[in-house]
């Protein structure tokens, strides 16, 4: 469905809903699925607007958040469905995840207590949705399939073959190395595997709302086993949990799963080691499904954590089975230069963000190249216009609270977004070496200042990039 398809049925379910009419309606930036989101805005009220062809995956995800809703877990309300299960409707739960707000908590401070009380938040959860209220969850409606079985870690398996070792050129010899599969499996079937197991427990799926964790992208849920899930949250890739605070936490976890049943911690312990070594290698399957194959260059630096986190496991655990031919394919992935430099490569793009006055004229292109982005600031409401606020700046946390409450701001950002993410993106590919992005206002002082910041934590998160900031009025270079 095209674009505009999409934006004119979302406008119409919005007004359906809430009998008004929506002032805009702005495309979020896309993460790891092809399902579409939205902010939707009205001058009351703020939805996210989500579409997905895949009818299916959508009904698994209607059912389980009503059920999980209906118990209080914190998860997005459902507003509206339309009648063909492609459009819905969701609270909108802002825009900071578990590791948005980490990346920016580690440039002040190291894995912090305050950091391990957050995660201790989320994984406290956790066996509420895994345990309490998963007895009468409808697992019918599970797509592709209502467990995490032999058959589902063999598509995982797979995955991992396909796009990550053929991809990486690594030789091998693919029927004992099925071999080894089958053995894998047959090893992690020996728990309980008739609890809800969420699939995908990590921290982009986890928004913090007024300082809450709120839980998103459970649509693959299905039976499985308790370990799986604590696994994607402590060995997801970029969040680069210290190996110290992993194991305090599964120790946490396993406590806080004793509150709801009984378990045989040496038992759940040994098992769990062999969930995070199929976990990892189903992420890298990911990162090299959208890294080598769809070129989308971001994911593929996560592959130097994952391996990372492989090599820690090779090194540091043992399972009781025999997988001569997977151990040491692992081993050779751990000691690959080229997959860590392809990971890890220093990108020649150079971003260069600045903030200026139009009264001063345009800044300079340093780099000789032109073109790049002007974004104009004036049509957001001018902090400047108040005596309070009139001698600080952008960078003052009154002025940023000022305008953090305006919702201008966000619908301006996220088409910024929108824009500079496509053509980053585009120039890595192309090998391009610079981009120039700037914002003017009338003074260069607030609103331009607000917004290149805002823009470069976004490109900081988001990609692995060489970044400048100047705010020309400020006299004042962050690099």
């Amino acid at each position: 469905m095209a674009n505009q398809e999409i934006e004119n049925k979302l406008s119409e379910l919005f007004r359906t809903w809430s009998g008004t009419d929506l002032n805009t309606i702005t495309e979020l930036p896309s993460s790891g699925s092809y399902r579409r989101y939205y902010r939707i805005c009205s001058k009351s009220t703020s939805v996210i607007g989500a579409f997905n062809n895949d009818i299916r995956e959508n009904q698994a995800f209607f059912t389980f958040t009503k059920h999980f809703f209906r118990n209080k877990l914190n998860v997005p309300e459902i507003y509206k469905i339309a009648d063909d299960q492609q459009i819905y409707l969701l609270q909108d739960l802002g825009n900071t995840t578990l590791f948005g707000w980490l990346t920016e908590k580690r440039k002040e401070e190291s894995f912090s207590s305050s950091i391990i009380e957050t995660y201790k938040k989320v994984i406290s959860a956790l066996p509420l949705f895994q345990i309490k209220y998963s007895k009468d969850l409808d697992y019918s409606v599970c797509y592709p399939r209502a467990m995490f079985d032999k058959q589902s870690m063999l598509w995982d398996l797979s995955y991992f073959k396909y796009y990550f070792l053929k991809l990486s050129q690594i030789a091998f010899d693919e029927q004992k190395l099925e071999d080894d599969f089958q053995t894998l499996s047959n090893y992690l079937l020996q728990t309980d595997c008739n609890n809800f197991l969420y699939r995908d427990f990590q921290s982009r799926n986890i928004m913090l709302f007024n300082n809450t964790p709120y839980f998103i992208d459970y649509q693959g849920g299905r039976k499985g086993a308790l370990q799986y899930d604590i696994a994607s949250l402590l060995y997801d890739a970029k969040a680069d949990i210290p190996q110290e605070t992993k194991n305090m936490l599964l120790d946490f976890y396993m406590d806080t799963v004793s509150q709801y049943i009984n378990i045989d911690r040496k038992k759940f312990s040994e098992l769990y080691y062999g969930y995070v070594l199929i976990r990892i290698m189903q992420a890298l399957g990911a990162y090299g499904f959208r890294g080598f194959y769809e070129k989308k260059e971001h994911f593929l630096q996560s592959i130097p954590y994952a391996l990372d986190n492989l090599k820690w496991l090779l090194n540091n655990t043992s399972l009781p089975i025999n997988i001569p031919t997977l151990k040491n394919l692992l081993e050779k992935l751990t000691l690959s230069e080229k997959l860590y430099n392809l990971g890890k490569h220093e990108n020649k793009l150079t971003v260069a963000i600045n903030s200026f006055s139009f009264k001063k004229g345009m800044p300079d292109d340093n780099s000789g190249n032109g073109g790049g982005f002007v974004f104009d600031c004036r049509a957001l409401n001018n902090p400047g216009r108040y005596d309070e606020l009139k001698q600080l700046t952008g960078k003052d946390k009154e002025v940023i609270e000022f305008l953090q409450r305006e919702p201008e701001i966000y619908e301006f950002m996220n088409h910024v977004y929108g824009l500079v993410d496509k053509t980053i993106e585009n120039y890595i590919s192309r090998k391009f070496s610079h981009l120039m992005i700037s914002f003017g206002c009338t003074g260069g002082q607030h609103r331009s200042v607000f917004c290149a910041n805002m823009l470069y934590e976004h490109i900081n998160q988001k990609f692995k990039i060489k970044t400048t900031l100047t705010h020309r009025e400020l006299n004042n270079i962050k690099a």
